[in-house]
């Protein structure tokens, strides 16, 4: 099947890094493609169709052993290179170098399995926040969503939303003014391999007393910078302002054009809630958010005008979309 260049050639996380222990694979979906993912005895993951190129059957229904993915239908194994090393019907046959499991280019970060179906166009997105030490990181979901990844990712970038949704735990219905704020074009950082994406500076939101970042309801500024076609990160000073940003982070996982998993990464200062307590505060954000995901219309993004009526608040999302038309987006987009 024909899928999206863009997305093709970008990384995308499939898997928490954590769920893949030694001798252990996992399948996993991606733009259409099932695969699986499997960590090597020297700890490197791997990234395959999952298919076995004997009779088609799923690779995911064998095991790994002895690092080597057999498969379950007639045993073959596969060595971490791809190449099959046994057939045991003939085992003293060497298998033909076709006997070869499709293989994709993976790589491990921020505590997530990434994977390109093609060749990378870019670098893995930059999250330097994840790297402070001063931070503490927790991964949330995956959250399966009925939508398409550039609704989920508008979501995210979208303040004017805090007061009605997230009432009482983000926003305020007696505060639902969202105040002016910059847009401007961002650069990743790495060059040639890098890509341009849109930062927004400014940004104000009211934050109700259950807000742990203040005692009382105050007025607290965002950054939201959008790294990659389907990675946004948004910054915060935490409350002690020692001189450097919280952050969370949406990584969105497309697996079919109108079906996605978020992935959520906290980077914060918090030393008091534990894991499952963030992660369940996590779970109630993006609950609320479901319902609203998966109801819009049209499922698919329109970038060209008339189809939706903006709003002043939603110049960061105009600005997202301009950069999806100019990069040549057309998975998940109108």
């Amino acid at each position: 099947m024909t899928i999206d260049p863009v997305l093709l050639n970008d990384w995308h996380p499939v898997a928490a890094a954590s769920s893949l222990a030694g001798g252990t694979m996992q399948p996993v979906q991606l733009l259409e493609h099932e695969l699986i993912v499997w960590r090597d005895a020297d700890g490197a993951v791997h990234a395959w169709d999952d298919r076995c190129p004997h009779r088609g059957a799923r690779l995911s229904l064998g095991r790994v052993e002895n690092n080597r993915v057999v498969c379950g239908y007639h045993g073959w194994q596969f060595d971490a290179g791809g190449q099959c090393r046994l057939q045991p019907a003939h085992p003293r046959d060497v298998p033909p170098k076709a006997a070869c499991a499709h293989r994709y280019q993976a790589r491990e970060a921020y505590g997530m399995v990434w994977v390109c179906l093609g060749e990378p166009a870019r670098d893995l997105l930059p999250f330097p926040e994840y790297h402070d030490e001063r931070l503490r990181n927790v991964l949330c979901g995956p959250y399966p969503v009925n939508a398409c990844g550039p609704r989920i990712i508008e979501n995210f970038l979208d303040m004017a939303h805090f007061a009605f949704i997230h009432t009482g735990v983000l926003g305020d219905l007696e505060h639902t003014e969202v105040p002016d704020y910059k847009v401007s074009p961002y650069d990743d950082g790495q060059g040639q391999r890098g890509m341009q994406g849109v930062i927004a500076t400014g940004c104000f939101a009211y934050q109700p007393v259950s807000n742990i970042l203040a005692k009382d309801g105050t007025m607290v500024e965002y950054t939201y910078r959008v790294v990659r076609p389907l990675t946004a990160i948004l910054t915060k000073l935490p409350a002690n302002m020692e001189g450097f940003a919280e952050a969370i982070s949406l990584h969105v996982q497309p697996v079919t054009e109108e079906q996605c998993n978020a992935w959520i990464i906290v980077a914060m200062t918090n030393t008091v809630s534990t894991e499952e307590e963030t992660r369940a505060f996590q779970d109630q954000i993006f609950k609320q958010d479901l319902a609203i995901l998966e109801s819009q219309r049209p499922k698919r993004v329109p970038l060209e005008p008339g189809i939706e009526v903006p709003q002043r608040a939603d110049r960061l999302s105009a600005a997202y979309r301009r950069m999806l038309k100019e990069l040549g987006l057309r998975y998940g987009v109108l």
